[in-house]
């Protein structure tokens, strides 16, 4: 019982990241300008995909679950998430005003890559 509760905590976490981090990326893309709110919504939807990464691994591992595209995807959109947040705030605060507004070309890129394993992850949930 206490898996299927970690897992239900993994999924809300995973979803609550997708929904923060499409609003960050979206919002600041169709605003044509690098914001605060945006920068806390990629900030959040890192938060909590790592949050769910977590738990996802801890439950993969008890289990022997090891698909490796899903696991390098992952890591690397976890990684990609964290530099992007890093860089928007870095941009916010020293950047110019032509990067503020070129910004979004990079987080619509760092969106599309984290699909993949957020996909990856949904497939593997249904097929189980």
């Amino acid at each position: 019982m206490e898996e299927v509760s970690f897992l239900g905590t993994a999924i809300v976490s995973i979803t609550l990241a997708l929904v923060f981090y499409t609003i960050g990326t979206w919002g600041e893309h169709l605003q044509h300008v690098l914001k605060v709110w945006h920068i806390v919504f990629f900030c959040a939807g890192l938060v909590m995909d790592t949050l769910g990464t977590s738990i996802m691994s801890k439950i993969a591992e008890e289990q022997g679950n090891d698909n490796m595209l899903h696991v390098w995807t992952g890591l690397l959109a976890l990684i990609l998430m964290a530099v992007h947040a890093g860089w928007a705030i870095w941009t916010y605060w020293r950047g110019s005003e032509k990067a503020k507004r070129t910004f979004s070309r990079f987080s619509v890129g760092v969106w599309a890559f984290w699909l993949i394993p957020y996909f990856i992850g949904v497939f593997m949930g249904m097929s189980h």
